[in-house]
């Protein structure tokens, strides 16, 4: 059975989420305002939807799943598998690079040739356990 963990989320990532969002909505809504036309509301739609479904993507998805083989990392339009029979170590972090992950509490996963992903399941400790309990049964 495949174990789902959420990501953690920072309040400042969250609120730099929803003021994409707001500034997004409110530069079209200004645009459509402003001029008025058919061929302004086409350009507001254009500006308003990356700034504001991408964000709320992020949210809706970012999560980790441990399946019976390979940890599956969701974020927006980003997946990724790392094969449990890969994973080298996994340590704490607070490493601000991109990452699929909405906070800065995160786990770096050593992985393959070299490899690494962060993330920032919720339950650290649990998702830790509960990795290294699934590896243990893919052997």
């Amino acid at each position: 059975m495949a174990m789902v963990y959420r990501s953690e989320i920072d309040t400042w990532i969250l609120v730099v989420l929803i003021i994409s969002v707001v500034v997004s909505v409110g530069a079209g809504a200004l645009l459509i305002s402003v001029i008025g036309s058919t061929k302004s509301w086409l350009l507001a739609i254009l500006i308003a939807s990356p700034g504001s479904i991408l964000p709320v993507w992020l949210v809706a998805t970012t999560y980790y799943k441990i399946e019976p083989d390979h940890l599956f990392i969701s974020c927006g339009p980003v997946q990724t598998k790392v094969p449990l029979s890969e994973i080298k170590s996994i340590t704490p972090t607070n490493n601000p690079l991109s990452s699929p992950a909405l906070s800065l509490d995160r786990l770096k996963i050593e992985y393959g040739q070299g490899k690494s992903v962060m993330i920032s399941p919720r339950d650290k400790e649990r998702f830790i356990r509960d990795l290294y309990a699934a590896r243990e049964s893919a052997r």
